[in-house]
């Protein structure tokens, strides 16, 4: 057994002196393998005697133990530091430019927004904010919608656990908390417009468990429906860049706005396909109204001597009809392929100078 002893001991030697993986996988063969030292010496175990065969076999199974474990230590070892080697190789500089020869894509919702604010900025709205989590009194109650509502139910809203007092906050199910927090917060007159992320329990081809909304709201001593209806027509032709796009304001109910209105814009969809313009054909794309007196009240403003509309659309919903893009779940795929097709340029900024069409998609899909 000194052959075995003397192997062991010039294999550990090796093992500890191999500096990459490489070379620990060569010594590895070259006592292990089919032809390898250690499997030669066990081939010889048959010529001796029984006992001596026995004996023989346990130390070289011993041997074989003790090199195989030293063998997956050290290549643990050497695997750590290549790894260590390849990220210190690796390491990139975040303040460098990027160097990827390939130029970013604004996403359409970014774009669709921009172009949005940019419209009604011409008209004089400022843009305003609010959290994402709300308060029950901002997100329903102080927008007039009743206990009993559906849109307060599970199925349709996202609430958080019980608070110690039993109440829940709400992920905001729409952006008009915001018109709720500027009219408590501000004094008429009031022009705004406010985009943002909401939520609501629903997912499929045309709706998003989150997706984004733009609302605007108007509170003065003067405003009317004539206001809201030279506003909104305004917008829809410039956004959709067709000058004499038809629109129409049909009779509806939403419990903050009285009297409400839903509005379409004229299409056709001969052959299968929607165009946008005169066509015979009509498409729903947002709602509005008068504010409620009770919502002014709830907000500390005297209907009595103020009045004003607002009004809301889906901004994926818009998105889609202006750009071509069939299904809302591809916004959120993060897909590089879809955003190189669809984005849009850095320089492509709407501005009520270049119009909201300026510049070209990525894939030339407008």
């Amino acid at each position: 057994m000194e052959d075995a002893d003397r192997l062991r001991d010039e294999v550990l030697g090796e093992i500890s002196r191999a500096e990459t993986p490489d070379a620990l996988e060569a010594i590895r063969v070259a006592a292990l393998g089919r032809r390898g030292r250690l499997t030669e010496l066990m081939r010889g175990l048959g010529a001796l005697a029984p006992e001596a065969r026995r004996e023989a076999g346990a130390a070289l199974n011993a041997v074989k133990d003790v090199i195989a474990a030293a063998l997956a230590e050290a290549g643990d070892r050497l695997g750590r530091a290549a790894r260590a080697a390849q990220l210190a190789g690796e390491r990139a500089d975040v303040t460098l430019p990027v160097q990827t020869g390939e130029t970013g894509r604004i996403h359409p919702i970014s774009q669709t927004v921009d172009e949005i604010v940019a419209i009604f900025g011409e008209m004089g709205f400022v843009v305003a904010e609010g959290p994402h989590i709300e308060e029950d009194f901002y997100n329903f109650t102080a927008l007039n919608i009743p206990p009993e509502h559906p849109a307060r139910q599970e199925h349709d809203t996202f609430y958080l656990p019980e608070r110690p007092d039993g109440s829940r906050l709400v992920l905001r199910t729409h952006t008009s908390p915001v018109q709720i927090r500027t009219m408590l917060a501000q004094t008429p007159p009031i022009r705004i417009i406010v985009p943002g992320r909401t939520f609501r329990a629903d997912h499929d081809a045309t709706h998003s468990p989150m997706f984004h909304q733009v609302e605007g709201l108007v509170i003065d001593r003067t405003t009317h429906m004539g206001h809201l209806k030279g506003c909104l027509i305004e917008f829809c032709r410039a956004f959709f860049d067709v000058e004499d796009l038809p629109v129409r304001f049909r009779p509806s109910y939403f419990p903050f706005t009285e009297p409400s209105a839903e509005v379409d814009i004229g299409c056709s969809r001969k052959g299968g396909e929607l165009k946008i313009g005169a066509g015979g054909d009509w498409l729903e794309i947002l709602g509005s109204g008068m504010v409620h007196p009770q919502v002014l009240r709830n907000c500390g403003i005297d209907p009595a001597e103020y009045q004003g509309f607002a009004f809301g659309m889906g901004i994926e919903r818009v998105a889609m009809l202006k750009y071509g893009i069939p299904d809302l779940r591809t916004f959120y795929d993060s897909d590089l392929r879809w955003l190189r097709y669809y984005g849009f340029l850095p320089l492509d900024i709407p501005s009520p100078v270049r119009g909201a069409l300026a510049g070209s998609m990525a894939g030339g899909a407008a």
